[in-house]
């Protein structure tokens, strides 16, 4: 796909700066009708650059007659009773069936109501339903999903799975088959318009799958519509695939160069994603789609991403973690490469807790879709962060297979093949000592974690596993150090607390050992240990105040 020349513009600015690649998510667009107003002059445009604003944020003033602007309405039809959504659904007592009625009964009613009485429409719908219960999809909003295993950012849905997109590659595929199955089926009896219609319905009242589907249905019977794309793209950015969504606008405006809502859009995805310079230059040719608030948001998101190069520049990891929640809030919220920035700071800092939670908030992504956009060096340095993340989090083999696939798409990365050795060298000697430690060689035990330490000092696993190995020898203070060590870089770890408070009671510590034991209790409160423990030391606490007392 040809592209405009912003977007082949070689790769400064901060984020290439920071990662050799690059910068990266914008609002839920509104699905748009089609409607394109014409581009004014390059000069006309020049003129009317004070006129040009940035989507307003979450919490930002809107304007009403801006969104009215904005609200999805289907284009004026001459002939409305060709075009009507037929209804959804037949009656429910028509296909109404119970545990005694049998195939015959069934057979008899299916044939009552005639094939046409049901519509396309319902036909669509029952076709959905059953593609989602058929891949465990059963959702409607998926702006808003709540699924195990997914958390709902602001209005993206970020995947908790391996961090680098795998689960959403699943996803994904899954969704790309449902859309060309629906495809296949109706692209031969419906107007593509009316299926554009139908969409823009379905996303209005937050259906985002079946507009989905609607869309590419139209796309695959006319496939040479922009404002099919630039819907699809509206649909894709509500599911959260903002990397695909931008595809789809790229496309658009090559099909329509002059297309302002779909310049708008892509405007948007870009300033979401970091991309300053695309955003404002998309925004110079939205037309009046956008204003100046457009511009003075991307400008506000530039200052603090500048700040952010400066401060990695200085090592200033506080001003770091503070200017990347910065751009975050000011309209980047959808950018690996600001995630991964902040992260970074905190694991420098030795806040590993914080930096796993700061990755957690970052959107997951396709692998092939991460790497289409970034490309592979841009990816690998993202995946490099990641697998520090997983690593100082304990997450040994997902640690590994980040920096495998980083290694796999930039070798020649001196970053890369460092950060491998050592995730390999911290792997293999956890691994060795909990061999050692199952055969009850707690020496052993020790002394392999204690080299796995030597490559990452402060690694809480490996510091609260030769804490056990401490325990069983019978060595408390050097048990309670480690496990404090433990506790410093990440204080919401249960095990370390547990074995700090064992080691606690006992050397007869009880005090220090009750307030580790009521903090386990109050997270785990069913744990029967936790409960021994804390009553334990309560009792010999009361008996040591009594004798004291004499």
């Amino acid at each position: 796909m040809a592209e405009n020349p912003m977007e082949k513009r070689s790769r400064r600015g901060l984020l290439g700066f920071v990662f050799g690649r690059r910068g990266l998510w914008s609002k839920k667009c509104t699905a748009d009708n089609g409607n394109k107003t014409p581009m004014r002059s390059s000069n006309a445009s020049a003129a009317c650059t004070s006129n040009i604003q940035f989507t307003k944020s979450p919490g930002t003033e809107t304007n009403p007659k801006k969104l009215q602007e904005h609200k999805v309405s289907p284009e004026p039809i001459q002939n409305q009773t060709q075009i009507q959504r037929p209804v959804s659904k037949p009656s429910s007592n028509l296909y109404h069936n119970n545990n005694n009625s049998g195939p015959v009964q069934q057979q008899q009613a299916r044939k009552v109501v005639p094939r046409e009485a049901i519509g396309l429409s319902g036909e669509l719908e029952s076709m959905i339903m059953d593609n989602q219960k058929a891949k465990g999809m059963m959702f409607g909003n998926l702006g808003n999903l709540k699924q195990p295993g997914t958390t709902a950012v602001g209005n993206q849905t970020t995947v908790q799975s391996n961090g680098y997109g795998r689960k959403t590659a699943t996803s994904v595929s899954n969704n790309q088959d449902q859309s060309g199955s629906l495809c296949r089926a109706i692209s031969t009896r419906m107007d593509p318009e009316t299926l554009k219609i139908m969409g823009n319905e379905d996303y209005k009242n937050g259906n985002f799958v079946e507009a989905l589907a609607l869309y590419d249905a139209a796309i695959a019977i006319d496939p040479k519509k922009a404002a099919y794309r630039s819907n699809k793209s509206a649909a894709l950015t509500a599911l959260g695939r903002i990397l695909e969504a931008v595809f789809e606008c790229r496309e658009a405006i090559r099909m329509e160069p002059h297309y302002h809502r779909a310049h708008h859009r892509l405007a948007n995805l870009y300033l979401r994603l970091g991309e300053v310079e695309k955003s404002i230059y998309h925004i110079k040719h939205s037309g009046p789609e956008a204003d100046q608030e457009d511009i003075l948001k991307a400008k506000t998101v530039q200052m603090h991403l500048n700040k952010c190069a400066e401060a990695k520049r200085l090592r200033d990891w506080n001003t770091l973690i503070r200017e990347t929640k910065n751009t975050i809030a000011s309209g980047a919220d959808a950018a690996p490469q600001v995630y991964a920035l902040q992260a970074e700071a905190f694991l420098k800092s030795y806040r590993h807790q914080e930096a796993d939670d700061a990755l957690s908030r970052c959107p997951v992504f396709d692998v092939e879709m991460n790497t289409k956009y970034y490309g592979p060096i841009g990816y690998a340095g993202f995946l490099v962060v990641w697998a520090q993340v997983h690593m100082s989090s304990g997450r040994f083999g997902e640690a590994v297979e980040a920096i495998e696939l980083a290694n796999k798409l930039d070798r020649n990365s001196r970053e890369v093949s460092m950060v491998l050795r050592r995730v390999q060298a911290v792997t293999a000697a956890r691994s060795k000592g909990n061999d050692f430690f199952k055969a009850g060689r707690f020496q052993e035990a020790s002394a392999a974690y204690a080299e796995g330490l030597d490559h990452d000092s402060r690694n809480s696993v490996l510091l609260c596993n030769r804490a056990a190995c401490l325990f069983k020898m019978g060595q408390f203070h050097r048990a309670i150090e480690d496990s404090t060590s433990a506790l410093t870089v990440r204080p919401a770890y249960a095990k370390a607390r547990l074995r700090r408070a064992d080691c606690n009671a006992k050397l007869g510590n009880w005090e220090l050992a009750i307030g580790d034991y009521e903090i386990l209790r109050k997270e785990t409160p069913e744990d029967d240990q936790v409960i021994r423990g804390l009553m334990e030391a309560q009792n010999q606490f009361v008996k040591r105040r009594g004798h004291e007392n004499l």
